[in-house]
């Protein structure tokens, strides 16, 4: 069996994940192996932050549609309850894009939920 030494494959592979570590802290970007290390847990922030970004903008969401229901005399559930009940079939992120761009559309759709709780009760 012949011997075998990777010396060009080798050099590139490590070429290639030191310039994709390339920025990080002192030894993280120098030496191969805390650049592999911290390469790998960045590989894994970014795949658990992908999830986590979608969370965060649905709290944000969230809290903007609460905000604008208050001005309108309702509060959060109960504006999401009305709709619901009124069959106003929109999403969080539509929603409180109106809120933000058009609050006298925003304030139609908190009559119509109004007037689906009062209904309901």
């Amino acid at each position: 069996m012949p011997r075998v030494k990777r010396g060009t494959k080798r050099h590139n592979r490590r070429k290639k994940l030191l310039s994709l570590a390339k920025g990080y802290y002192l030894s993280k970007s120098k030496l191969y192996k805390f650049a592999k290390e911290s390469f790998e847990k960045a590989l894994v922030y970014a795949y658990r932050d992908r999830k986590v970004r979608k969370r965060e903008f649905r709290r944000l969401w969230i809290v903007l549609i609460g905000a604008a229901a208050r001005m309108n005399g309702l509060s959060y559930n109960q504006l999401i309850f009305g709709l619901k009940q009124a069959g106003v079939d929109m999403d969080r992120k539509v929603l409180a894009d109106i809120a933000l761009q058009d609050p006298a559309a925003f304030t139609k759709l908190a009559e119509t939920a109004k007037g689906a709780v009062q209904k309901a009760s």
